[in-house]
This record gives C-alpha cells, structure tokens and sequence, in this order.
C-alpha cells in the first residue's frame, strides 16, 4: 500500500519574497515550544508565513503537518470537529470527540497541527489548543490571529510588516515584493517607476495583502497614480473608528480602494460571491450570481476582471475560485448594505439542493450509468462540503427547515457511505429542533431515516432501530425504504436479533427487485446472507452472497461491490477456504482504494476492516509479509480515524500472525491487549479463540508464563503491544510482575463436542444429522453456537480444535 500524506499543505499561488529570518527563527523556536502564535492585523501575512513554516518542518514530523483552515468555520462547537475532520477521525457512540482525537495524536510520533484564522473563534481555540497539547507530548501547534490564544504553553510571535526601502533600495521585502507581483500582473517596472514603488511601499506600511492588491493594479495605472490615490483614501479613513489599529485603517483603505475602482456589475459580483464558504467553480456561480442587474453571460467575463485585480483567485488545475478570507468578509459587509444578504443566501441553499439532488441521483440512484460518472458525481458533492455546512447554517437560521432537510438527505458527502456520520446526526438535530409546521410527514420520515443511518455508523444501535422503525412507518419513495430495510436487517443482526433481520432483508429485496433497483437488490441480497451466515447456512450464504456481488456489479459503485466481496470472503472463511477468503478480501481492497483514491478518507473504515480481514487470512496461509503489510497498513487507517474497534481487530489479527511465526508470547500479548480494548469499549466478544490460543500458550509456556504474558497484555498500550509483533521486539519481563487476571473458560456442551467432532470427519451438515439423529437445522445450530464460543468462523478450525480437545469422558 503506498503511503499515507503526511500533510495537506495546499500548493502556493504564487512564489513567497522575504521574511526568510522570520522563517528560520520560527522553526528554532517550534522545536522548544509547543505553541506558538503567529499574531497580526489581517493581511499582514499570518498564513503565508505560517504554510511556510509549516512545509520546512515538516520533515521533522513524521506524523504529518495538517492544515486547519478555521476562516470558514462558524460555530465554536465546529471547531474540534473540523480538526477530526481534516485528521480522519471519526465520532464514536459514547465518547468526547475530544477524547478520541487525543488518543488518535497521541499514539504516535512528532505532528504539527496549523490552526489558521483563530481570531473569531479564540475562546474555543484555546480550550482545544491546551487540551491536546497538556495531552499529547508530541505534539506542537502553530496557529495565526489577530489575537493570542492567552494559554500557558503558548509563544506569541508578533509577525511584522515586510521590511520598508531605506533611501530609495529596491533589495528591500516589500518592494521586492510588490515588484513581482506587479511583473505578474503583466507589467515590467524600469528604474525610472523605483521611487514611486517605494512611495507606495511606505504609504502602505508593508502589508502584503494591501501591496499586492496594489500591483494588479499597475496594468491600468502607474505607481505614481496608485500611490496618489492610496494617499486620498488614507485622509478619508482618519476619521473613521480610531480605536482600530492604524495597520487595519490602511488595509481597509487597500481594499476599500480597490473595490471602488470595480464597475458597478463587477461589486454586484463581488458581494454575492462572498456567500460561497469555499472554492467554488463557473457553473455554482452561475446559478446563484446570475441575477439582475447581472445576466448569466456576462458572469466570465467579470470573475476575469475581479481575478486580474487579484480580488478573486483562480487554480487553473481544478477550474475553482475563491476568495481571501479579508476580501471575503469586506464583501459580505456590501451584500449586507445592499440589503442582498437574505435573497443570496436563501438562494444559495435553493440552487445547492438541486445540485446536491441530482449528485446523489446520478452516484447512488439512477441506473445504468458507468462508475466514472458516480465517482466524479461523489467528488462534486463533497467539493461542496463548506458550502454545505454554510448552507445548512442559514436554514437553520432562517428557519427553512423543508430545504435544509432535503439538502440533507442528498447529500452523500455528510453521509456514512462516504462522510462523517457525526455531522449528519448534528445537521439533523439543529434543524428539527426548529418549527417544523412545514414540513412533511413524508420529510421527517426520511429525516429519521438520515438520523437511524448517521446513529448506526456512531454504533448508537438502539436509537438507531428507534428512527428506523418510526421511518420505515411513513416513508413512501421505494429506494427510501429499501435503505430502511437494509439498515434495520443490518443494525438488528448486530443485536442478535436474526429472524427480524431475516423479514426485513426479505422485504427490502422484493420491492428493490419490483423496482428494478440494483443497489438496494445488492444490498438486501447481502443481508440474506449474513443472516444464512449466522445461522451456519453456507450454501445459502454463499448463493447470496454471489448474487449480490452480481447486482453491485450491474449497479457499479466500488463502495457495494466491496460490501458483496467482503461478505462472500467472510463465508469462504467460514468454510475454510481461506484462499478464496484472501481473493475475495484482495478484491475489496483494491476497490475500496480505488474509491479513498477518488476522495480524500473516503472509506477508509471500510478499507480498514477489509485490510485487517485480509492480514489475517494472509497469516493463516503462511503468507506472513502480506499479512504484516496489510495488518499495519489497516492498524495505520484504524489509527488515524481514531476507531479503537479497528485497532482491536488489527491486534486480533497480529496474534494469529504471531502464533503462525512461532511467537507465542507476541501472539498472547497481542489478543491480550485486543481483549482489554474491546472490554474498554464495551464490545461483546467470543472468547473460544483466545481460550484457544492460551491453551496452546500453556502446554509449551507453562501456566505461570502465560498467566503473566496475559496479565501485562492487557496493561499494555494498543499500539505498543501491535509494534511488538509488527517488529518482533519482545520486552524483558518487569521483576516481580504480578499474576492476577485468570482467563475465563466456556466449554462446549455434550452435544456441541459431538458435532465437533464429526466435522473432523469432514462429514456434511446432513451426514452428522444422520449420525446424531436431528435435523439438519439443528445441527447448523450447534455449529453456529461452537463458532460463537470459540471466536471460529470455519468449519475447519473447529475440526483441528476438536482433534486436540477429544470431549471428556462420561
């Protein structure tokens, strides 16, 4: 598996003049401290500084240099999850965010976290900051505002202006700077332009945003025009609010100046633009901006003019603008003058309903269609994910709860599928906490719905069933209700629940198959076979199992296709078959990749399972380096997304690894440490694996060896006891370590010992109900129940289990 980013520092726009002390000293200083804050007025240059900084030691970090861009975010409460977000941690039922992003930062080596743009939501900022780092030593972040954090561990840097001329020099950093911007722009300075530049540089005070905002416009005016006329503004803003600092005044005087020289269409332009929370491209543009006095044509045309006065940026590679967050925030002010705010907002929302509306048509719903198109269709819809969030705010604000609904249900990007299942269970919850007399019963059904799908990712099972059955009563869409059915097949097979599971998957595939809709047939088909599976029914389970790969086949998303490979893999184990287990899991890998590939942790958890699914087959066939790479390839996933069931599943699969290589005590160390973990988390377990394998420890360790491995496994910290098997480092035994934790037993019964062994025979279901004198269902019983107590999912294990266990005599 390639590597992972280690960062997600954006590509400059534009090549970084100066400040090269600032930058070294900076680095010295992130090595001795473990927050410092770049402090300044806005448009001085926080950021460049900062992403410079950041890149150069970044090499330092092995545990990445991650960029949190905070401009965008509006409510306090956002702030630790756009920080999981950018991370790839995900909620966990039951547990502080906070909580899992700590245990996420602190299991590995240095990382350096950016939060950038503070300044609004400083309060909260300095609760998370001194929270992360007073729990992760290893840690150290480096955030820009116009205020400090005012936290104990924190160094606050006063970031300058850039270095004035002295006489008329052209070496200084702000005419260095405005000169190749102004060369940018189209225009080449001579000499006899110098001092006119340094005039400008001066009147400016050396701020970099006013500087180059000045340089675009040295195509259409001369140094000299533009410092006359930034002097003019300068007179006029001295009687402006003098409590501000005078580097403010003047970087309102750049912009302000730079907005009057627009015509009237092109401030139209602006302002509305202001309402975009993120990149946003033509067409989006289009359909919110285009209204009078501006017609749809005439939109390229004035983003080409706002982009030469570097009043809007544009990334050629992708095809999106954007704005600075300081030309953003000035024209919000206009569009709120203009008395525009509410019509471009509410449109705002409208135009991405529809948007959103035919992204979830075209990746989920429509059929027919080839995987590129759903595939580009998934990547849309999460490009728009600020957007989203910006536009769910105003329906909540505005109270337009039907839109904001509809906007919700659509959106793949906020849905487990492929999102974060925390943010749509919060979207939800805001919106239906608003006056709902206009919404639908038909809307709230499918709201519960989103809410049942969000909680079952969150493993909040109970509430789950609850919206489900309250959304499955008044749903009416036929695909809707197959989702519902799938889920409650899915979230009641988790609570032992088998024959309810069975009713639903039964009645989501004929309306699916009535309908013609090939993803909930896929989806109602793997179902049935993790019912049949449950129950020991292998034929069954298999014959389902192909059938639904087929579907997902017809339909083409890779996220199901991998769902019908994983399920057939699961049943190919439990026959013991574990080279079509491994082909099956292989196969899901790759398309699970291929989708994470697509969009930036998309399915990762998914990935993840399949990867530790994977190693441990690999470990079972004696092919050791594949399964170390993928359990440590899935343990990497696990770990960054912040899911310690992952992280459970990996150490399970590095015990198997462990015995297989003749490491008994790396493999009693490991499920140890997988045991403690999954009990931390509430999670039931077999424990006939792991009874297994301690038996084994015990016949060549000795009971007193063991019994301690056992002890200190435990106690042991998940990713340590996983590096111990991943490296084959064994720990010397702490002098007089205790003994205190006996392992549980749960022998077979009679019964379970005699079906047991007949499958050492290799004899059928039917054969052995022939021996026993029951019926083939009973024994399939008996044979799910041995699974069950002994943590097997194959025949073949319980037949080697029960030629080393004869039952006891009478």
């Amino acid at each position: 598996m390639p590597d992972l980013p280690r960062h997600n520092l954006p590509v400059e726009p534009n090549r970084f003049v100066g400040r090269e002390r600032d930058i070294d000293e900076l680095c010295r200083l992130l090595g001795r401290a473990r927050v410092v804050t770049l402090c300044g007025v806005g448009g001085i240059g926080k950021t460049r500084l900062a992403l410079q900084v950041a890149a150069k030691g970044g090499p330092r970090c092995p545990e990445g240099v991650w960029l949190i861009e905070l401009a965008r975010i509006t409510r306090p409460e956002l702030v630790i999850e756009e920080i999981a977000r950018v991370l790839g941690v995900r909620q966990e039922g039951g547990r502080p965010l906070l909580d899992t992003l700590v245990a996420r930062l602190r299991g590995g080596g240095p990382c350096l976290l950016l939060l950038d743009n503070c300044e609004h939501l400083v309060d909260e900022c300095a609760d998370v900051a001194a929270a992360l780092v007073a729990s992760c030593r290893q840690l150290a972040i480096l955030a820009t505002s116009r205020e400090p954090l005012r936290i104990a561990s924190e160094l606050v840097w006063r970031v300058p202006p850039l270095d004035l001329p002295e006489g008329g020099g052209s070496d200084a950093e702000s005419v260095r700077l405005f000169l190749e911007r102004a060369t940018a722009a189209g225009t080449r300075l001579g000499q006899e332009s110098l001092p006119d530049v340094v005039r400008l540089c001066r009147a400016l005070d050396g701020l970099p945003l006013a500087l180059e905002l000045a340089a675009a416009r040295t195509s259409l005016l001369s140094p000299a025009q533009i410092a006359d006329r930034i002097d003019d503004r300068f007179s006029l803003l001295t009687t402006g609010e003098r409590t501000a600092p005078a580097r403010q005044r003047t970087l309102l005087a750049a912009v302000q100046w730079s907005h009057d020289l627009l015509s009237a269409k092109e401030q139209v332009l602006l302002r509305r633009l202001s309402v975009f929370a993120g990149p946003f491209d033509l067409g989006l543009t289009e359909r919110v901006c285009a209204v009078p006095p501006i017609a749809e044509p005439e939109i390229v045309d004035l983003l080409g003019g706002l982009i030469h006065k570097s009043l809007v940026l544009y990334d050629e590679g992708r095809g999106h603008y954007w704005l600075l967050e300081t030309i953003r925030r000035f024209a919000a002010e206009r569009l709120a003058e203009a008395a525009e705010r509410e019509a471009v907002r509410e449109r705002h929302l409208s135009v991405l309903c529809e948007l959103q509306e035919r992204h979830f048509a075209v990746e989920v719903a429509e059929a027919g269609l080839p995987w590129p198109h759903r595939l580009a269709a998934l990547i849309r819809s999460r490009s728009l994910l600020d957007d989203l969030r910006a536009a769910l705010d105003w329906a909540v604000e505005s109270g337009n709860v039907p839109l904001g609904l509809r906007l919700c249900f659509n959106s793949t990007g906020l849905l487990p599928v492929s999102g974060n299942p925390m943010e749509i269970v919060g979207c939800l919850e805001r919106l239906l906490s608003r006056d709902l007399t206009r919404v639908s019963e038909e809307q709230l059904a499918q709201a519960r719905g989103c809410l049942a799908y969000g909680l079952e990712a969150r493993d909040e099972l109970s509430r789950s069933l609850d919206h489900a059955f309250q959304s499955l009563v008044g749903l009416r869409d036929p695909f809707q209700r197959c989702v519902m059915h799938s889920l409650l097949t899915m979230v009641l097979l988790r609570t032992g629940r088998a024959d309810e599971a069975l009713g639903h998957a039964e009645q989501g595939l004929a309306l699916a198959t009535a309908t013609g809709d090939a993803w909930n047939q896929a989806a109602g088909l793997a179902g049935l076979s993790a019912v049949a599976l449950t129950r020991g029914r292998l034929r069954e389970a298999q014959r389902h199992g192909e059938q639904a790969l087929a579907r997902a086949r017809e339909h083409g998303h890779r996220w199901m296709m991998a769902r019908g490979a994983t399920q057939l893999g699961a049943v190919a184990e439990a026959r013991g078959d574990l080279v079509t287990a491994w082909d099956h899991y292989e196969t899901a890998i790759a398309w699970l990749r291929e989708l994470a590939g697509g969009v930036e942790l998309c399915g990762t958890v998914e990935l993840a399972r399949s990867l530790a699914r994977g190693g441990r087959v690999a470990a079972m066939l004696g092919e050791f380096a594949a399964a170390r790479e993928r359990l440590a390839a899935s343990l990497e996933l696990s770990r960054r997304t912040g899911q310690r069931q992952g992280v459970a599943r990996c150490l399970v699969g590095l015990s198997v690894l462990a015995e297989a290589e003749g490491d008994l005590d790396g493999a009693v160390l490991a499920a140890a440490a997988a045991a403690a973990l999954r009990e931390s988390i509430g999670q039931r377990f077999a424990t006939g694996r792991i009874e297994e394998l301690l038996g084994r420890a015990r016949a060549k360790l000795g009971e007193g060896r063991t019994t301690s491995l056992w002890s200190r496994g435990r106690s042991m910290c998940p990713d340590e006891a996983a590096r111990l098997v991943l490296e084959g480092v064994r720990p010397a035994a702490p002098a007089g370590a205790a003994v205190t934790e006996p392992v549980r037993r749960s022998p077979l019964t009679a019964r379970e010992h005699e079906v047991a062994a007949l499958l050492t025979r290799g004899l059928s279901n039917r054969a052995i109900a022939g021996e026993l004198v029951i019926s083939p269902a009973t024994v399939a019983r008996h044979i799910a129940n041995i699974m069950e107590k002994l943590g097997y999912t194959s025949r073949a294990q319980i037949a080697v289990w029960a030629a080393e266990h004869p039952a006891p005599s009478a």
